[in-house]
């Protein structure tokens, strides 16, 4: 029987915590198509606007995740401590950036779903290299040991209630591309004058 090796949260989290700030960079540049080109490699990303619950800020948090039956569906692999998790307990209104567009949900801890070791274990194939990091290794493990590994992750379930358009979106810095464009044609053909 496969044993995964527990890695430490604390580590974990800080290395999250910089690499999710990178993601929404890629995000907001308009470069979400490419950075779910490969999931099972790189992962299956989307990104989650919540509501800060004791600030009242706009948060947004990349998460891998798995559609399952036309439904959305992540896991909060640090458990109940997540930050972004008691956010959407607190305030389960929601908005999701997909790849194929932006939509206002609502956000459901279903935790104890009697098919919750299947849907974890599809949310877990489409996080890529982020599950061996944490130990994980879904194609290995049969259902008891990734049950018991993944016993504190809280499974949530979006549901898409209505598509939104507008700005504060994916995309929003797109607008640097023909800026760099414009700048190095620019410097390109100056250089070639002198």
């Amino acid at each position: 029987m496969f044993k995964p090796a527990r890695i430490e949260n604390k580590e974990m989290r800080s290395t999250f915590r910089y690499f999710n700030k990178f993601m929404l960079l890629l995000w907001k540049l308009g470069l979400s198509d490419w950075i779910n080109l490969w999931p099972t490699i790189f992962g299956q990303y989307m990104v989650i606007t919540h509501i800060g619950r004791k600030t009242g800020y706009k948060r947004l948090t990349p998460v891998n995740y798995a559609v399952i039956d036309g439904e959305l569906y992540c896991t909060a692999g640090f458990g109940s401590e997540s930050d972004w998790y008691r956010n959407i307990k607190a305030n389960s209104h929601v908005e999701i950036w997909l790849t194929e567009g932006r939509w206002e949900g609502e956000a459901r801890d279903i935790s104890d779903h009697p098919d919750r070791v299947k849907i974890i274990r599809e949310v877990v194939l489409a996080s890529g290299f982020a599950a061996p990091m944490m130990g994980l290794h879904p194609k290995k493990m049969d259902d008891s040991v990734l049950a018991e590994y993944t016993r504190d992750y809280r499974l949530v379930h979006i549901s898409r209630i209505d598509q939104r358009t507008g700005r504060d979106g994916p995309g929003e810095l797109a607008w640097v591309w023909p800026l760099i464009a414009a700048i190095l044609l620019i410097w390109g053909f100056r250089r070639r004058k002198s």
